[in-house]
């Protein structure tokens, strides 16, 4: 008789609870006997006493742990906490660890936590969280323009304690062992975010256990087949290899003892990825590399490390080509050591690496690391975050140093990246900032656009004014109008509404285009007007402007808008007479105001001064002022042509001027540039700019025939800016001249 339908479905639904529900049971009881298992290598150890902590963590988290999910996190984190075990980490960081890996930050009660386990942890809780963040927006922004080199700065940043940045790399190569058995899509996604960000931050770091295995995890999900083909290579040898190492090792030691040297000889393991790289950089086979066998010695000084070398030397012939001296010429990143290659025991080829303790520490944990050349970085990284990566690694010994400091001096941390402040758009673009930064920066660091049109601002999605100090991990979202000008305000520096030198300029730069239109459009209404009165509305505009020495239009127009020559002048030089100029009008005073310019003119400080445009003067050009009918005094360089070329009744106009107290006046200058022809030039001459840190607000370029002429307006201080420019854009190939205009 059929069983009907509804009781199959019912007996269906009951299998599935059972299935269920035993698989429940299943996980709940290896997660306990993990949760058991840490216990017992946290009390071995730290001790009884100080592994409570961590304890007291395993318990809380695993009576929160009731929901299947639940168990294999814990599960995951045990397995996380055996990895900072294996780096020797703090009982704080174990702590914060096992909490975090089992527990969602946005179910933890930070209050709680702070009062049930101390201040720290929960400091790290919430370091753990932020860096999170950025490891989320880092799989999101995987393989677009986002600058790499920039999230792994954001991470470091944002960690308030290294010790975050050592527990994220203990959860992701964790992660990674999880994903042996994973989609294939998976594992590729989850290996290229580890190249990428995790594993170049273990390298920085000195964590070189995890760099190995997550560099090998990585070129297996990458690269299965290759993977396997090396794997299997070692495989065939390994016991052979390791019976071998043993022969050479005892060799070593005999005859090191015969000699009365105390040394530490022990075969160095090299794992997959570091052999694949290697057979690609020698084009060469696995049999054909020399240092699949291999042992390193460690010595005390550098008279024995010679010592060792003659004696490995003595005892097998060394392979031609295959010795470097690192100790006599350090490698450029201070590396030292003593390579040599030798034909050993048996025929087989086997290298020697001899080294001091104190060599071996530095290149393990020192400014010695291999980052910079193995990453190519050397050529391009900032030295300044160099010395914070350094800082950073020698506080990786956390046992010795956190045990006797209680963890990083606070101080120290905030100096360690007070120059930068890392934001992130609505879109999850990292930006880096200058510390104080606020909205109205990040605004113009998009785009001098967006910067223009910026109206208000959100921070976290909370409306702040426009003047409000960015922090890190901080999301901004600009509120703009349709079209619109920025405020003057935003020059001010005492109201704070602009800390880059990038904004600040795109701000001045717009004001000054703002200016100049202004002046060269009454420039124009007052030399036609000129023109209809003498009856020569047929005389071209090219012909006046010569007449007083100037080669554009333009800049005549906006020199008589600007009231810098007169219509009086050009009534005269319209009918081919010298001015009549009366007496120089008095400079206009500005009672208890200071120059705007950093002037002094005949002596004082309060008359309104303005720097020519036509010269752009800039300490410590010797000037001169200039009387206007309406705009104070013009500021001109002694050699300026619309100062040379005067009339004697122009020159009367002339007033001695001198440089005052400047602070920290930005100023105009142009530079040009003639140079022979070529593509990527103009790149080329604005990185050399960009390497005086001179901020550029203004190029043009015109080409005629094979050479290339180049005008480039920068905003310094001082003329010895513009020299020391003048020389760097003078050695980039292919420059004929670099003259300031």
């Amino acid at each position: 008789m059929p069983i009907p339908a509804t009781i199959r479905s019912v007996i269906l639904l009951i299998l599935v609870i059972l299935m269920f529900a035993t698989e429940t049971a299943l996980d709940s009881q290896a997660a306990l006997q993990r949760s058991e298992a840490l216990k017992a290598r946290l009390i071995a150890h730290y001790g009884v006493a100080d592994s409570a902590r961590p304890l007291r963590a395993l318990d809380f988290v695993s009576s929160a742990s009731s929901a299947a999910a639940r168990h294999q996190q814990l599960g995951h984190a045990c397995d996380v906490a055996h990895i900072l075990l294996d780096l020797d980490m703090d009982p704080d960081s174990l702590t914060a660890t096992i909490i975090s890996g089992a527990i969602p930050a946005v179910e933890m009660d930070f209050d709680a936590l702070t009062d049930a386990f101390g201040a720290t942890v929960c400091e790290l809780l919430r370091g753990i969280d932020r860096a999170g963040k950025i490891e989320v927006f880092s799989a999101q922004q995987s393989g677009t323009e986002i600058g790499i080199e920039t999230l792994r700065k954001m991470l470091l940043a944002l960690a308030d304690d290294v010790r975050v940045v050592l527990i994220k790399l203990a959860e992701r190569t964790q992660y990674m062992r999880s994903l042996t058995k994973a989609d294939d899509a998976l594992r590729r996604a989850a290996a290229r975010q580890t190249q990428e960000l995790f594993t170049p931050l273990a390298n920085r770091l000195g964590v070189f256990q995890i760099k190995w295995e997550l560099e090998d995890l990585t070129f297996r999900f990458q690269d299965p087949d290759l993977y396997r083909k090396i794997a299997a290579l070692l495989d065939e040898k390994r016991g052979a290899r390791e019976h071998y190492i043993q022969n050479v090792i005892g060799a070593l030691q005999r005859e090191l003892t015969a000699l009365g040297i105390k040394g530490e000889i022990s075969g160095r393991p090299k794992h997959i990825f570091s052999i694949h790289k290697k057979m690609q950089r020698k084009n060469a086979a696995f049999d054909e590399l020399y240092d699949i066998r291999a042992v390193r010695v460690l010595v005390n000084n550098i008279r024995e490390c010679y010592t060792v070398l003659g004696i490995a030397h003595d005892l097998w012939k060394p392979v031609s080509g295959e010795f470097d001296d690192y100790i006599a010429q350090p490698k450029n990143n201070n590396y030292r050591s003593l390579h040599t290659a030798v034909i050993g025991p048996e025929g087989k080829t086997l290298e020697v690496q001899i080294r001091t303790h104190e060599m071996h520490r530095e290149s393990e944990h020192g400014v010695a690391a291999h980052w910079r050349y193995k990453e190519g970085a050397g050529r391009t990284a900032d030295k300044k975050f160099d010395a914070k990566i350094a800082w950073l690694r020698q506080i990786i010994e956390w046992k010795q140093e956190l045990a006797a400091s209680g963890g990083i001096n606070v101080k120290a941390r905030e100096e360690l990246f007070e120059d930068s402040v890392y934001v992130l758009s609505p879109q999850g673009r990292v930006v880096e900032l200058p510390a104080g930064s606020t909205p109205v920066d990040f605004a113009y660091h998009i785009h001098t656009d967006l910067g223009h049109r910026c109206r208000g601002a959100k921070v976290d999605g909370h409306i702040v004014p426009l003047n409000t100090a960015l922090k890190n991990a901080q999301c901004v979202e600009i509120m703009t109008v349709k079209s619109g000008a920025p405020s003057r305000d935003w020059l001010n520096r005492e109201l704070g509404f602009l800390a880059s030198s990038r904004g600040l300029a795109k701000v001045r730069q717009w004001f000054n285009k703002e200016s100049f239109a202004q002046d060269l459009a009454d420039g124009r209404t007052l030399l036609e007007k000129e023109l209809q009165r003498a009856g020569q509305t047929s005389l071209k505009h090219e012909t006046v402007a010569q007449r007083f020495g100037h080669d554009k239009v333009d800049e005549f127009l906006a020199a008589l808008g600007r009231g810098e020559i007169t219509p009086h002048q050009v009534e005269n030089a319209l009918r081919g007479k010298p001015a009549a100029e009366s007496a120089a009008p008095a400079p206009l005073v500005l009672p208890g105001k200071s120059t705007s310019s950093g002037v002094l003119v005949l002596g004082v400080n309060n008359i309104a001064t303005l720097i020519a445009k036509c010269c752009k003067p800039v300490p410590p050009d010797p000037i001169t002022g200039f009387v206007t009918r309406a705009r104070g005094v013009t500021v001109h360089r002694h050699d300026c042509r619309n100062i040379t070329g005067l009339t004697p009744d122009q020159r009367e106009r002339l007033m001695p001027a001198q440089w005052g107290n400047l602070g920290a006046t930005w100023f105009s200058a142009d530079i040009e540039v003639v140079a022979a022809d070529r593509q990527g030039l103009l790149r080329d001459i604005s990185e050399a700019i960009a390497h005086e840190k001179v901020n550029v607000t203004a190029v043009s370029t015109v080409s005629k025939g094979a050479q290339a002429f180049m005008r480039f307006t920068v905003q310094i201080t001082s003329g010895e800016i513009i020299e020391r420019v003048k020389r760097t854009v003078g050695a980039v190939a292919d420059v004929l001249s670099v003259e300031r205009r």
